[in-house]
């Protein structure tokens, strides 16, 4: 665990990437897996990651992204894209799939799954996307753990047009919308301002509270 905290202090969000350095296709993979382990409501995954290398692409973002230079000169760029809506379909995608690797149907799980259907249609379409939106950021929180874990620099960055990403990434077709995107990469330190910085949280007496 000591580790952990090691790793979480050396990283922060990285300003400047090092274009020239490329990440391994281990390490990738690895932080990859463990976005796709990473817990969610009702194992729904209601998100996906797209891996985004096409250097054309990869510009036009940076143009709806407030010109930020971490875009295209990081080794890679994931997106989170999450459901446009909780579909029935979807749930019932899910929970089959989840019937097909354990090789039996549980009857909880299965009035579970009819509980979700209920709690689904008693919301907006735009509720249901925030609900999936908010769990594609712990798939993100998870990221950012796992990449520092393997000494590659991050940026969580919400500072992007998510509609013109879901054009640029014809997300919409998919039934997707564009939550939040990840440089991944190596700082480049002779131009980073913030990378001698210290580290700056508040106190662990003004963040937590125990209640006995």
């Amino acid at each position: 665990m000591s580790n952990v905290i090691e790793h979480l202090n050396w990283r922060y969000a990285t300003k400047s990437f090092d274009a020239t350095k490329k990440l391994d296709d281990d390490k990738l993979h690895r932080i990859l897996e463990a976005i796709r382990l990473a817990p969610t409501s009702s194992g729904l995954q209601p998100f996906e990651v797209f891996v985004v290398k096409n250097p054309e692409l990869r510009a036009k973002i940076r143009e709806v992204a407030w010109n930020q230079s971490q875009v295209t000169d990081a080794s890679h760029l994931l997106v989170f894209a999450a459901w446009d809506n909780i579909t029935p379909a979807r749930i019932d995608a899910a929970f089959d799939y989840t019937n097909e690797v354990r090789g039996f149907v549980n009857e909880g799980w299965e009035a579970y799954r009819k509980q979700l259907h209920g709690i689904i249609a008693a919301r907006t379409e735009q509720a249901n996307f925030d609900a999936a939106a908010r769990q594609a950021y712990i798939g993100l929180g998870v990221a950012l753990v796992a990449a520092a874990a393997e000494g590659v620099d991050s940026t969580p960055m919400e500072g992007f047009d998510p509609a013109a990403v879901d054009q640029i990434l014809s997300l919409k077709e998919r039934n997707l919308r564009s939550v939040v995107i990840l440089p991944l990469g190596y700082r480049k330190q002779d131009s980073d301002w913030l990378v001698n910085l210290k580290k700056v949280r508040r106190p662990r007496d003004k963040f937590i509270t125990e209640l006995a």
